[in-house]
């Protein structure tokens, strides 16, 4: 793995890289189509804290560029639903199996009080076996790392997150870590599917099978099977400790990985910080039966929450890749060009981005840039 990685190292100095924004979120699984006379009802979640303010700045912006989208909005409840176990609603869930696509701020669910936690609620209960997060370069907002393109997928339902714990004695606790067949197949089969539709290279397996012999040794030997049936796609498998020092030494060695669910969610915001954090971050959650769920993958942030000073730019590039999903390519990209432009321009930056400007004054400067 080693030597693959350094050959690789060798080979990117003489490859001429992708265009950072090209193709990341052209269509996944497109179910849908529109017409200028066609609306299309979408299922919004504003969320806790900055989350109400940053939906506000994607509904002016979706409203500026004329999307064809019609909001269903949903918060969440103030107390636990029973059909649920959680404090979002079965009808919530409801709306977004109706509507089979939606956008959701940030949620916070209460450490340690005992309450299953709400994005867990939608990922089970919707099903939503893989979140594919692109992580690549803003134009114009420096970071440590140049040419940064890449996209994790990760297994969004088992593994450590299958929230399977008890006490075996006083002093000793015990939390199941889940892997199956059926769960592995169907993420390997995405992230092959994704890397072949969007002009992909490699797809890199990450793992811990040399310790976990039994659960990651079934997802691996689940990746190799999708693997054989797309022979133009390079293969590899990479020791998750491994791939985490080589994504800080130099992450334009890794193109798409694929991870069971605790791996993805460490990798994922490792990568997020390579191009300037989570509030810079997309993500679009991918279900079976067409629904797709996009997201703001950033905390809540109660200590500036209705304070106008949030970032909107996360929720508005999910919304971007909703766009995509829905075959809005043309609205997509607009919006999409209008926010890097704004942040590669400077002059209306959040304070997270080194600015002084306030949540509206970016919306209001994206807005004139569509």
């Amino acid at each position: 793995m080693t030597l693959q990685i350094a050959k690789r190292l060798t080979n990117n100095i003489f490859t001429t890289a992708r265009t950072p924004t090209a193709g990341l979120f052209s269509s996944l699984h497109c179910h849908y189509s529109s017409t200028s006379s066609d609306r299309i009802t979408a299922t919004l979640f504003p969320g806790d804290g900055i989350g109400p303010e940053i939906a506000e700045s994607v509904k002016q912006v979706f409203t500026a560029a004329d999307v064809p989208v019609e909001w269903e909005e949903h918060f969440v409840g103030t107390e636990v639903d029973p059909r649920t176990q959680s404090f979002v609603t079965w009808e919530s869930l409801e709306s977004v199996r109706r509507n089979k696509v939606g956008l959701k701020g940030p949620m916070a669910t209460p450490i340690g009080k005992g309450h299953r936690s709400l994005n867990l609620t939608l990922r089970k209960e919707l099903n939503l076996y893989a979140n594919v997060r692109p992580c690549y370069s803003l134009p114009g907002y420096k970071t440590r790392y140049d040419n940064v393109n890449l996209v994790t997928i990760r297994e969004n339902t088992e593994g450590e997150y299958s929230g399977l714990e008890h006490q075996v004695v006083r002093g000793v606790v015990e939390s199941l870590k889940i892997i199956t067949r059926q769960a592995s197949l169907r993420v390997a089969e995405y992230a092959f599917y994704y890397a072949k539709t969007h002009g992909r290279q490699r797809v890199s397996a990450v793992h811990k099978a040399n310790i976990m012999q039994k659960t990651d040794g079934l997802f691996l030997k689940c990746c190799r099977e999708v693997a054989d049936k797309y022979p133009e796609i390079k293969y590899e498998e990479v020791v998750i400790d491994n791939c985490c020092m080589m994504l800080v030494k130099n992450p334009t060695l890794f193109d798409v990985l694929v991870m069971p669910n605790l791996y993805g969610d460490i990798i994922s915001d490792l990568c997020a910080g390579l191009i300037g954090g989570l509030g810079l971050t997309p993500s679009l959650n991918i279900g079976e039966g067409g629904i797709a769920l996009a997201e703001a993958v950033h905390g809540s942030a109660p200590d500036i929450a209705g304070k106008n000073l949030a970032n909107p730019t996360a929720l508005l590039l999910s919304a971007v890749s909703m766009l995509h999903h829905l075959d809005l390519n043309e609205k997509a990209d607009k919006i999409q060009d209008a926010v890097l432009k704004t942040i590669a321009e400077g002059k209306y930056r959040t304070g997270d981005l080194g600015g002084t400007s306030t949540t509206t004054e970016f919306t209001k400067a994206i807005i004139d840039h569509l």
